[in-house]
């Protein structure tokens, strides 16, 4: 029997089988006539019983879907419903559970109407969320959930304040510290909190311009070492506070990152000895108006001395006595300035006494510049350096609140 072919009823047992009839008489015929199931012959084609639907549809037993993975006249089998789903990650995920109960909320009729799967992701993620929101607003009613919040935060801050960043993309005011030393190339450095120990901090950077191609290392190094002093200097204007063994260190584009378009150099204070704790950053956004106006005036001063002609007086007596008079002018206008400003009274005789002794240093400096010869330029040259020697500021600096002893020479900085 044809497997397709519904079952037949049996002869009862033991009944003979009937001979088959003994065809009519009469003239022979054509084709043979259709046999009982309306089939013309055993391959033939006609109508018949199983060309009609009969108790056994064409699709099976799985209803109008049928076993296969489309359902009748080509339609595509429904799928999982993805709310449903999306209902069931956010009721896991704890701090989405409204939206976890909403989208479970919305899944059940979609589901219903379309003959869609998932359901019981649906339900599940109802149930998680319904009792992740009656958790929360238990931690909130109780504090507890306050309580895990500030620790995760800390967590956080912890985790973040050791990460690795490019030196391409290194920020003013954050502290780092280098997997090698200091004077090595690096391309990564470790980002860490400018109260723990660390061996360097970003004051800056500035871009190169003026250039098509590659200068070479030579030429940027001059530019940058010109260029990040002053930003340094910017950037801490108290220069005592400045441990002995920090320097100024920057960052420079390779003949490599050049071609990709790098033109930036990044400036830093860094050290190659023990590590300093705390931000050295010293400018107006760190400083009161006291402070700032101070450091002002003192550096104005250091500014000038740190003018003197490389040649000495007794190759270039004009440039040198040129030079004095810059550092009369200016030490006696910022005594004045110094003198005539409104200070706290905790500070103000300090600043005064300051200002005194910046008035009798400046007569030292006005008879070195009228020196009329090199051998008299240098009989004053030492007393006119002794006048501004840096400890006359330290009782100023300690009423004001700012460093009191020197880390070091502010021009080798």
């Amino acid at each position: 029997m044809d497997p397709s072919q519904p079952p037949q009823d049996s002869p009862a047992p033991g009944t003979p089988t009937p001979p088959p009839p003994a065809p009519p008489a009469g003239p022979p015929a054509g084709p043979p006539a259709p046999g009982p199931y309306g089939a013309p012959g055993p391959y033939g084609a006609g109508p018949g019983p199983y060309n009609a639907p009969g108790p056994y549809t064409p699709y099976g037993p799985y209803g109008p879907q049928g076993p296969g993975g489309t359902g009748p006249y080509g339609e595509p089998r429904p799928g999982t419903n993805g709310l449903a789903v999306a209902s069931f990650v956010a009721g896991i995920v704890c701090c989405l559970p409204p939206l976890g109960l909403i989208l479970g909320l919305v899944a059940l009729p979609q589901i219903r109407k379309k003959r869609q799967k998932g359901k019981g992701f649906a339900i599940a993620g109802i149930a998680l969320s319904t009792v992740s929101c009656l958790l929360i607003a238990l931690g909130f009613a109780t504090g507890g959930f306050n309580e895990f919040w500030q620790g995760f935060k800390e967590g956080v801050d912890e985790a973040g304040s050791a990460k690795s960043k490019s030196t391409f993309s290194l920020r003013r005011g954050e502290c780092f510290n280098v997997p090698g030393k200091m004077e090595t190339s690096t391309a990564d450095v470790d980002i860490v909190d400018c109260a723990k120990p660390h061996e360097g901090e970003v004051t800056g950077g500035f871009k190169i311009t003026g250039y098509a191609k590659w200068p070479g290392e030579k030429v940027l190094d001059g530019l940058a070492e010109e260029r990040c002093q002053e930003i340094n200097d910017a950037y801490t204007l108290d220069k005592w506070a400045v441990p002995d063994d920090v320097w100024t260190y920057y960052y420079l584009p390779t003949s490599l990152t050049w071609r990709g378009g790098d033109r930036e150099v990044t400036c830093t204070y860094g050290t190659d000895k023990a590590r300093f704790t705390g931000s050295l950053r010293k400018d107006g956004f760190t400083l009161d108006r006291d402070q700032h106006a101070f450091l002002l005036a003192v550096n104005a001063i250091d500014a000038a001395l740190m003018e003197e002609p490389e040649e000495d007086a007794d190759a270039e007596l004009a440039g040198n006595k040129a030079w004095a008079r810059k550092v009369f002018s200016t030490v006696k206008r910022e005594s004045q300035g110094l003198r005539t400003r409104g200070w706290p009274a905790a500070a103000s005789p300090s600043v005064v006494g300051l200002s005194d002794k910046l008035d009798a240093a400046a007569k030292k400096w006005q008879k070195l510049a009228a020196a009329p010869d090199a051998d008299a330029f240098w009989a004053e040259y030492e007393k006119a350096y002794d006048a501004l020697d840096p400890t006359i500021e330290s009782p100023a600096r300690r009423a004001l609140g700012l460093a009191d002893t020197a880390g070091h020479d502010s021009k080798k900085v």
